[in-house]
């Protein structure tokens, strides 16, 4: 069943009108109409199957559904995990956002590190609403019900300085000095909430990894060999997931 995101659906609402763009793409892509049964999410967690009532032609375009029942999407990992990920060139950070969103990330903070050829203000020119609809487009795909947040980018020093979670950890390069495996987080006790920083296409500066050491962060290293950085986002949160029983 087609699915569509509602942010102004309140639970205790009859009826709901989808966004113009959800609306557009029910009715001129997916050319359904009146009758129809699609199913509708508000992004907090709640999920409706609904039928649609309205399709308004012309400017307007408004599409109205009433709701029918509650749907019980998947739950939510038990782990709050936020993706601090140094911003990748070209298009490879709308797979990570795709991907991250895919495994239930809370939520993703793009991160400027000594290696990334971008600064903050170029990336608050329109990249921060295009990762918003990649990730809207995965939850839908994935059945998720909660939109996790993308966060105004920052550099790697004001990350730092952020109030630290339950717990932050750091995928670094094999080799790397004063590391542990990811493999020693087996058998602890699972956080509330907690962080991964990946690092960029260059890697790490030591600089950063030293920085990262002070502020308490966990460097970790996952495996012997050395991932690409738009594969290190998926690889290790599925690692997290899977060692706090979050698959």
């Amino acid at each position: 069943m087609h699915r569509f995101f509602a942010p102004g659906l309140d639970p205790g609402d009859e009826t709901a009108v989808l966004p113009r763009d959800e609306a557009e793409h029910l009715s001129r892509v997916l050319r359904l109409g009146v009758g129809d049964s699609v199913s509708v999410f508000d992004g907090r967690g709640h999920e409706f199957l609904a039928r649609i009532v309205s399709v308004a032609r012309g400017a307007t375009g408004e599409v109205r559904v009433q709701i029918v029942s509650r749907v019980e999407p998947p739950p939510e990992p038990a782990v709050a995990l936020t993706l601090v990920q140094a911003v990748l060139k070209g298009d490879k950070m709308d797979d990570v956002v795709r991907d991250a969103v895919m495994m239930g990330v809370a939520a993703v903070q793009p991160m400027v590190t000594a290696r990334v050829e971008i600064t903050v203000a170029g990336l608050m020119r329109g990249k921060v609403e295009r990762w918003r609809r990649v990730a809207i487009a995965s939850v839908k795909q994935s059945r998720r019900a909660v939109v996790p947040e993308i966060r105004v980018p920052l550099t790697f020093e004001n990350v730092l300085v952020e109030p630290p979670g339950s717990l932050r950890l750091m995928l670094v390069e094999p080799g790397a000095a004063d590391t542990e495996s990811v493999d020693a987080l087996r058998g602890q006790r699972a956080p509330g909430e907690a962080a991964l920083f990946i690092g960029p296409e260059g890697g790490w500066t030591g600089q950063e990894i030293d920085a990262a050491r002070s502020a308490g962060v966990r460097l970790l290293t996952l495996g012997r060999r050395t991932l690409r950085a738009d594969a290190m986002a998926i690889a290790g949160v599925s690692v997290l997931q899977f060692l706090w029983g979050d698959l």
